[in-house]
């Protein structure tokens, strides 16, 4: 079924996509015809488009009919400014108006809420009657700084649209070879957590035989905690864009998609913005440069769905498809959009290429280890004396990663989740014993992933922070598989019953239940969100042991 989705859908391609149209009708049309008309130009089933539709937390009637979302992510919660957050926004807005959001990519500052299309953090509340009004206000920005010894994602080479021209024009006239070469001796890795070999990734998929192929940006950030894609997307859109259009080249396609989450509005700007500002410079579209080469790019917008961020799940959704985690092989690299090779990288990735291309793959590949080379970004949230995103050189000690550069503690902070809601849970001391190296973090039982940095106060309760992500993962997983979707809800429930102290937690089934979801569920949502809560249930047993039964 699945795949005559993909290929009816493929029909009309990424212009005005599948997922575009459901979205539009979704947000815009009152009219309940529109749905007919979408299922009659598809030849689909109007069970089929609804079932889509009806997937995503922005296009429910429910989400719609609020006017300002409170961020519901990790870092906002470990901050305690939520509560306060929500009574304010309410006393304005009416009970009935005031939603959720994970997540808003303002960690550095909590206090996040979205109201209008647009996202606020920060004082920005104290400005509350301004903005419902809509006045425009001043927002403070994140810092970001570069401690690599030769930068490769923050640095100025490709700051305007001369620098972008000459540096373009050189690798278009670069053989293919040369290119996947270049990243290969590097050795870069993905940097969206999954770590394969991004050399490799672009060799397998210029191999593949196919009339048609594409490049997609994984751009659905939504671990709490990162903001290192909102900087790139932002700040650094040149050497995203020239990433996807270098890899169109590479492999052989002409059409490229970033798949940008619409919790993060200003980096949709930002690259709408560019890609425009690319196409008036001729240096996107038809015959680039006035060679044989031509290559297009379009933005799909994110509709509230975490699990779009794994890249079959992100492949479906563009499809106009649920998002669910398709099984694998077949891998996107031969059978990806729409069925065609298909080449996912996430923002960080293709930034890191294009850094590579322009300062040379030996001077990346000598920073760190072979499995763990170049620079990374690592993000520090508000709990931090220096919170921002900054780049660091892999295989930098966690310690002085932390205290040198993120300056240590505001308070005392017991323990870290480090790559998002599936990355480990680890307690400061153990975090200072480690390297800032992807197979450090995995051998510890750990994950480094992107990086990013949750800090959970002293006095924070683990039962509550295992509660908030079986919510999390009830609430995003999508549901395909029997050990996810009822192993996360299950879950919640026991912890339910501990925070309501009605129950308590019986431990030998709920370490069943974590064992089943991490050897049975299909995608690394449910089957890694065992490893964050298996970490706590280690390092902090004792502060949960009057809410836990070992035998039932």
């Amino acid at each position: 079924m699945s795949k005559n989705i993909s290929n009816l859908s493929g029909r009309i391609g990424l212009k005005k996509n599948l997922f575009e149209k459901i979205s539009e009708r979704s947000l815009n049309s009152k009219d309940a015809s529109s749905i007919q008309e979408i299922a009659n130009e598809y030849h689909m089933g109007v069970s089929t488009i609804h079932g889509a539709e009806s997937f995503y937390e922005f296009l429910r009637p429910s989400h719609r009919a609020k006017k300002a979302f409170v961020c519901n992510g990790s870092a906002c919660m470990c901050s305690g400014t939520q509560e306060i957050l929500k009574k304010k926004l309410k006393e304005k807005l009416g009970d009935d108006k005031v939603g959720e959001m994970f997540c808003l990519g303002h960690c550095y500052e909590n206090k996040a809420f979205h109201y209008d299309g647009e996202n606020y953090a920060g004082n920005d509340i104290e400005k509350i009657d301004e903005i419902i009004k809509g006045e425009k206000i001043e927002q403070e920005k994140f810092f970001s700084k570069s401690f690599a010894s030769t930068s490769f994602l923050m640095d100025d080479k490709l700051s305007n649209f001369d620098q972008f021209k000459d540096v373009l024009n050189k690798f278009i006239n670069t053989d293919k070879q040369e290119i996947i070469k270049s990243l290969l001796d590097s050795n870069l890795t993905g940097r969206g957590g999954a770590g394969f070999p991004a050399g490799m990734k672009w060799d397998f998929c210029r191999k593949a035989e196919s009339e048609k192929k594409y490049v997609i940006c994984n751009a659905d950030e939504g671990d709490s905690g990162a903001f290192s894609d909102r900087y790139l997307l932002e700040d650094q859109p040149l050497k995203v864009l020239f990433g996807m259009i270098i890899c169109g080249y590479v492999i052989g396609s002409n059409e490229g998609v970033l798949y940008i989450r619409g919790e993060y509005p200003k980096s949709i700007e930002a690259i709408n913005g560019c890609i425009n500002s690319l196409k008036k410079e001729g240096l996107l579209g038809k015959n680039i440069l006035g060679t044989n080469f031509s290559f297009d790019l379009n933005i799909c917008i994110g509709q509230g769905a975490y699990i779009c961020g794994e890249e079959t799940a992100l492949i479906a959704s563009i499809e106009g498809r649920r998002a669910e985690v398709d099984v694998r092989p077949p891998f996107p690299v031969t059978e990806g959009l729409y069925k065609k090779p298909t080449v996912v990288n996430n923002v960080e990735t293709l930034a890191a290429a294009t850094g590579i291309l322009i300062n040379g793959a030996e001077k990346f590949a000598a920073i760190g280890n072979k499995k763990s080379a170049g620079t990374k970004l690592v993000c520090f949230d508000s709990f931090f004396n220096n919170p921002g995103v900054y780049e660091v050189e892999m295989g930098t000690p966690m310690k002085k990663v932390l205290n040198d550069i993120g300056g240590g503690f505001k308070e005392p902070i017991k323990a870290l989740q480090i790559g998002g809601p599936l990355g480990g849970v680890i307690p400061i001391s153990e975090v200072e014993k480690l390297n800032l190296d992807f197979q450090e973090f995995t051998a510890a039982g750990f994950m480094l992933g992107h990086a990013s940095i949750v800090s959970i106060p002293k006095d924070f309760p683990m039962v509550d922070y295992i509660h908030h992500l079986f919510e999390f993962t009830a609430e995003e997983s999508c549901g395909k598989c029997f050990p996810g979707r009822l192993g996360s809800y299950r879950g919640k429930e026991m912890f339910d019953q501990a925070k309501n102290k009605t129950a308590k937690i019986p431990l030998k089934l709920l370490n069943e239940l974590l064992v089943t979801m991490k050897k049975g569920c299909l995608c690394a949502l449910c089957g890694a969100i065992p490893t964050p809560i298996m970490n706590i249930l280690k390092y902090f047993g004792d502060e949960m042991k009057d809410d836990m039964v070992k035998d039932n």
